[in-house]
């Protein structure tokens, strides 16, 4: 980390080093953005201070293969492939949420991306504070002029009437939208664009490959992006009105500004 982000991340530590607790923060980005990175930075740091501190993906509530296949086969085929609403259990997330706001202890999932299929939930443990991280969190549903025309190339071969991208949007606009109702403050890593993004998920997709052989090649991770560029998109404007505390990055992912909106 560069003494910049450093400096960065002291300031962000005060910010949040007021927060009532118990807490649940919500970390959103572009895939690749370093939510992960920043979530555990964040854990490590308040559990120096005796905090019970944990951090947890919007990815780890991922719906099982057998269960996407069953959307797939349901609603739209694209839905069997993990990323977008929809492909979520959203009231299990709730769920866990409210109970580390109530104070009681929460087994939390995660899911291995390697097998696409969930792993077994970590031990129960009572927290004060829970950093979730997600690449669509704090995002709001599209209106219908939004949703009227395909944007991308992946769109028009793959969802030319619009079934699909309504599922997933009458899906933000549901539980998901409760769910971000809890974490507060929701912190944003602004991504330069939809071009490094993509560039970004390619790293991480090479780092899987080196870790455990299995992964997508470039035209399976081609295919898995197209699936996320309507609402990252979105959300390069969309979230700027609404995060708590912005940070701006630039292509080497260091924060080239930090801005917390006025209370």
């Amino acid at each position: 980390m560069t003494r910049a982000n450093l400096d960065v991340l002291e300031a962000l530590l005060l910010q949040l080093e007021s927060q009532s607790l118990p807490a649940v923060i919500g970390i959103s980005g572009a895939q690749g953005s370093g939510k992960s990175t920043l979530a555990a930075r964040l854990v490590a740091h308040f559990s120096a201070l005796g905090l019970r501190a944990a951090t947890v993906s919007l990815d780890d509530y991922y719906l099982s293969g057998a269960q996407r296949a069953q959307l797939a086969a349901d609603v739209h085929p694209l839905l069997r492939q993990r990323g977008v609403p929809g492909t979520h259990h959203i009231d299990k997330a709730i769920e866990d949420a409210r109970a580390v706001l109530a104070g009681h202890p929460v087994a939390l999932p995660c899911f291995d991306k390697a097998l696409d299929e969930p792993a077994a939930a970590l031990p129960a443990q009572q927290l004060d504070l829970l950093l979730v991280e997600g690449w669509c969190i704090g995002l709001k549903p599209q209106n219908k002029k939004e949703l009227a025309t395909a944007i991308s190339p992946f769109e028009t071969q793959f969802d030319a009437d619009g079934r699909w991208r309504r599922f997933v949007n009458q899906q933000l606009g549901g539980h998901y939208q409760q769910y971000w109702q809890l974490l507060k403050p929701l912190i944003w890593l602004q991504a330069p664009g939809w071009e490094q993004v993509c560039r970004w998920r390619a790293q991480q997709e090479q780092e899987l490959i080196a870790r455990t052989g299995i992964g997508m090649d470039q035209n399976s991770l081609q295919h898995f992006m197209g699936s996320f560029e309507r609402l990252t998109l979105a959300g390069f404007s969309a979230l700027a009105h609404v995060a708590d505390i912005e940070l701006r990055l630039n292509s080497a992912h260091q924060v080239t500004r930090i801005s917390k909106k006025p209370a």
